[in-house]
């Protein structure tokens, strides 16, 4: 689907240089003399890779269609990570590295969307809340105040977040998936 230089914004997977473009930033620009144009910073989904772009007003690109599908998350084993559609029972492999460190945050029947493009999964969205367990953290100092800075733990699966002094271990919290950031206690 075609659409013009105004409309990309932050997010959007475009297919440009027989490549597949995640947009990490987007800035318009009208400089006072010429005409105006988007400033587009892009990532290769495939390779890895970072382009700064420049089009014209003017100008269209092609977006990609993606098609998204709920799974849920069954197991991993060295390399891949597996997940089952809850309605066709169809099972897919994903790659650990086009995950990443979200994979650590995967537990058993977690709901995720994944995205494809051309039949293969290219993306995993998690939800945005995800509930964890404190395996460890520092004990909270006594005199300390409540607007103190936030003391480090380590989940229960392995990731290292910043917590308020009254979180203690083997408390379950909730974390935001997308910055990692303590959001409540259950």
């Amino acid at each position: 689907m075609k659409i013009s230089a105004g409309e990309i914004r932050v997010g959007m997977l475009l297919e440009y240089k027989n490549d597949l473009w995640q947009v990490l930033k987007t800035q318009h620009v009208k400089p006072g003399k010429g005409g105006a144009f988007a400033q587009v910073e892009m990532k290769s989904v495939n390779k890895n890779t970072k382009l700064n772009e420049r089009f014209r007003s003017n100008e269209n690109v092609e977006k990609a269609s993606v098609e998204e599908i709920s799974y849920n998350y069954l197991y991993e084993d060295e390399s891949n990570y597996f997940f089952i559609e809850p309605k066709t029972f169809e099972q897919v492999e994903i790659k650990k590295d086009i995950i990443g460190e979200k994979g650590k945050m995967l537990t058993e029947s977690l709901e995720v969307s994944i995205s494809f493009f051309d039949g293969s999964p290219i993306s995993v969205e998690l939800p945005n809340q995800i509930k964890c367990k404190i395996d460890n953290t520092d004990a909270a100092l006594k005199g300390q105040t409540v607007s103190s800075s936030y003391k480090p733990a380590i989940l229960n699966n392995g990731l290292n977040i910043q917590v308020p002094p009254f979180i203690e271990s083997g408390d379950e919290i909730v974390i935001d998936s997308r910055s990692l950031e303590y959001i409540k206690k259950i």
